[in-house]
């Protein structure tokens, strides 16, 4: 695949504070490529540079060939920017908007077959201000589409909405992937990036501290598998601590928590407790994610 987006010692300050120290990365076409980090990790300054909304102070930055600042025009043309924050005339209709921002381009696409893939038809002649978050969501992202983008740029895009719009938001990311457009993702939403992510970089005080496929990131960093289960009686005596693979085991009375890595771990765990006549109930296993890896190398502690 050709690279899209190259990104090499970006930085980009503000006063004493360095939003972004250093960042360099590259993005496949056709890939979606997520950026997550606490809040102030530098995400969206990043991003916000690449689209060339804002002015790097070193480094280089490279989208489809072009200099987002110097050829911002001509890059505007071939991009989609769904930004964090949009608003938009409270009176101004749906159909009004695309048709509005449509304009603006060489290229668009039909504002009737927008609304119609994105699951807006009937709010075409609907105000802005009538419609629910989930609906203001598709229409930005309508916006986003209008130009017949090369690559698309959603900055958190399902923040705010309900997992029944949430869901729907990531069928659309999937759509517009699976038409050969790229995908520059950042999110808060782990779960969000581990499900619709190629590559993910996590991004901690302006710098990427990991870069890889979300499956290779939570296997790379060996975070742990859990099992747990109910016990009748103390779960403290209970003879697993020694077993290959078992890490630690955490009892609170009859509640146990078994932690522990290896393709073989599960197993041995259920093997052990059956060879001990050992009765249990509500065995469940909790495989990491990319959360697990996430707090692992940022932290638990809030942030402003």
């Amino acid at each position: 695949m050709s690279i899209v987006v190259e990104v090499e010692g970006l930085h980009k300050a503000y006063g004493p504070v360095r939003a972004v120290d250093g960042v360099s990365f590259t993005v496949e076409q056709g890939e979606v490529f997520g950026m997550v980090g606490p809040n102030g990790a530098g995400k969206t300054t990043t991003i916000e540079c690449v689209e060339g909304l804002r002015r790097a102070d070193a480094g280089r930055v490279q989208v489809l060939g072009l200099d987002p600042w110097g050829d911002r025009q001509a890059l505007a043309e071939r991009i989609g920017i769904q930004l964090q924050q949009a608003s938009l005339p409270a009176r101004l209709r749906v159909g009004e908007a695309l048709t509005l921002f449509g304009s603006f381009y060489q290229k668009m696409s039909s504002p009737r077959d927008l609304v119609e893939r994105l699951g807006l038809s009937d709010k075409w002649s609907t105000p802005i201000a009538k419609l629910s978050g989930g609906q203001r969501q598709r229409m930005f992202i309508a916006l986003a589409l209008v130009n017949q983008p090369e690559m698309v740029f959603l900055d958190e895009l399902t923040t705010g909405l309900d997992p029944q719009a949430r869901r729907s938001m990531w069928d659309l990311v999937r759509e517009v992937r699976q038409q050969g457009r790229t995908v520059f993702l950042t999110t808060h939403f782990m779960e969000e990036a581990e499900r619709l992510c190629d590559r993910v970089a996590i991004l901690d005080h302006g710098k990427i501290v990991a870069l890889d496929r979300p499956e290779a990131l939570v296997r790379s960093l060996g975070v742990e598998s859990r099992v747990v289960f109910t016990v009748t009686g103390d779960g403290r005596e209970l003879p697993l601590a020694s077993l290959a693979g078992v890490q630690r085991v955490e009892a609170s009375g009859e509640r146990v928590i078994v932690h522990g890595s290896g393709d073989q771990f599960v197993s041995r765990v259920v093997s052990a407790l059956e060879a001990n006549r050992i009765a249990f109930r509500d065995l469940r296993t909790e495989q990491p994610t990319l959360e697990d890896v996430f707090l692992s190398l940022t932290g638990r502690e809030m942030r402003e």
